[in-house]
This record gives C-alpha cells, structure tokens and sequence, in this order.
C-alpha cells in the first residue's frame, strides 16, 4: 500500500524538488498551500495533491496531516516580517506540528533545520532553528519516530542563493561590495538534500538522528561570488567590506524593502556553515550543477524548473 506523505512547505524551493521525487517514487503527496492558483504547476505529478490549507490555524494543519502516514516540515524563513516572525516559524509551528502528529497517531515526522542550528547560536536564526529541532526531538519518541536534516547553504535549479548572486553581479558597476567575503560555506545540492529525506522515510536506522548535509566542498563567499559571476558572463572586482562596513550595510539593508541583507544575516555568517571533517558528505559538486541553470531569467528558471519535475515523472 502506498503511504501518504503531506509535505508542510511543499511549494518552496526544496519543497517543490522533493514533492516532484516523491512523485516519482511513487508516494501519495499531500501539500498544503493557501493558494492553489499560484502552484498549479504542481498538478502535473501524478501522485500529487494540493489542497488549499493555512497551516497557521491548528485546525486547517490538523485537516492537512490526518491521515497521513508521514509529515515533512520544510516550512522556514530567512528573515523576519511584520506577518511572520522566527519563533512562530522555527520553533512555535514545529511543535505544533510534532503535537499534531503524536494526537492524529501519525509515527513518522522528517523536520528541515539548519546546519549549526542551536538555542545559543550567533544568530536569531540558527538560535530559533535550534529550539525548533529540540523540541520535535523531545516530542519524539516511540510513538513518533523524528529525523531531523541539517544542511549547509542549499544549490540547485530555482534556488535564491546562487541566482541572487547572479542578479547582483549583473547589476554591479564593475565592482561588487560583499560583507563576509571570508565566510566559508558548504554548499550542498537540492537533489543530494531529496534523496536524504527520500531515503530516511522507511529507513529505521535514521529515527532519532540529527542529519548534517554538506556538499563535497568548501568555499569562501568571495569564491562563490566570483564563480558565479564567470558562470554569467560578468567580469567584476570584489570588495571585501572590513567588518566594521559589513555591519553598517546590515543596518541599511535590513530597513529596506526585501532584506537583501540583514544583521541576522551578518551574524549566522559569523557562523562557518561547514560540516565536521567526520561527517558522510553529499556527493554532488557545484560545478556540476550551476552552469545548467545560472543566468536564467525567474520566470524562465521557474518554468524549467516543473517542466523537469514533469519530464521526470
């Protein structure tokens, strides 16, 4: 019999990559959305369903799960909104999840964190995504089985890391401003981070466990920004911003319309997102990978994006 997995943030970036290689492997996919309209791209997959749901009422999340044989809780934000702040998104809406699950009898539950997430972090972010982790961990149990993934920086078709790097390198004047150019980070690929929670929903070995993703390598966000631009065509020069700048910029930034930087920002970069030398790493390279898709327009990067999600199934 096949199971049913609702996938919470289904729509998202990841969501949308892993809900199409569900599909594929032939689950039934359950994802909750508050408009239908804007992801009807979705319907494509066979074994897909959208249903039209806000998670933030407990009722209309209890409606989303019951019945599900696994929940995946993907639902996470870089930065904080007037609408949506890191405690309700990180660590209220876990725990409202996990809860939900132990009532409706659900025994499985896959949580997206973050590499370094931790209640004593050098951000909001990685502190809220910390407290969110423990307390499905603490939720779990035998009666429901939790496995936590904590990636690094996430690539692929369709991210909004490497393609917000290749907007900025375009726009540049020749010289591109960047805080942190020393942070070092370990990207890891969208697929490789799928396969992870694909393979851990039958695998018992996984319940309980805390799982670091990583890429094969490290980098500075100086060489990625230079590597991106190459990738599109773009001759730039790099200023690194002495620290004293870079937090300057984060205070600007943070105040103007769409966040492209933020203090929250600047201190999970004070944090180097790169896993323990012991750690199993993800296989596939960045250089495999970028050059397919850096440079494309959104709405194109977007259409290609489901028009693969169909090919593949």
């Amino acid at each position: 019999m096949e199971k049913t997995v609702c996938v919470l943030g289904g729509t998202g970036f990841v969501g949308t990559h892993l809900v199409g290689m569900l599909s594929n492997r032939g689950y039934r996919v359950r994802v909750p959305t508050r408009n239908i309209e804007r992801h009807r791209a979705l319907k494509v997959l066979p074994n897909a369903e959208l249903i039209e749901r806000n998670i933030g009422d407990d009722d209309a999340l209890a409606e989303a799960i019951t019945g599900a044989d696994v929940v995946i809780n993907l639902v996470g934000i870089l930065n904080e909104s007037k609408r949506q702040t890191f405690k309700q998104v990180h660590v209220e809406l876990p725990r409202r999840v996990a809860e939900t699950c132990l009532r409706l009898g659900v025994p499985r539950l896959l949580h997206m964190s973050a590499l370094h997430a931790d209640k004593r972090g050098s951000s909001r972010y990685l502190q809220t995504k910390g407290r969110g982790e423990d307390i499905v961990h603490e939720l779990g149990g035998d009666r429901l089985a939790v496995t936590s993934f904590r990636p690094s920086t996430i690539f692929g078709e369709g991210d909004g890391f490497l393609n917000l790097f290749a907007r900025l390198t375009k726009l540049a004047p020749g010289i591109l401003p960047l805080a942190c150019a020393d942070a070092r980070l370990q990207p890891v690929y969208v697929g490789d981070v799928c396969n992870a929670f694909t393979d851990a929903l039958d695998n018992e070995a996984t319940h309980g466990k805390r799982i670091d993703l990583c890429g094969p390598q490290v980098y500075t966000l100086r060489e990625l920004v230079e590597y991106t631009a190459k990738l599109t065509g773009k001759s730039i020069r790099i200023w690194a911003l002495p620290d004293w700048l870079a937090r300057l910029e984060a205070g600007i930034m943070g105040r103007m319309p769409g966040k492209l930087f933020t203090m929250d920002n600047y201190r999970s970069l004070q944090t180097d997102s790169v896993c323990p030398k012991s750690a199993e790493l993800c296989p596939t390279a960045l250089e495999a990978i970028a050059p397919k898709y850096l440079g494309l327009q959104d709405r194109e990067g977007l259409y290609q994006k489901y028009r693969s999600l169909a090919r593949r199934v």
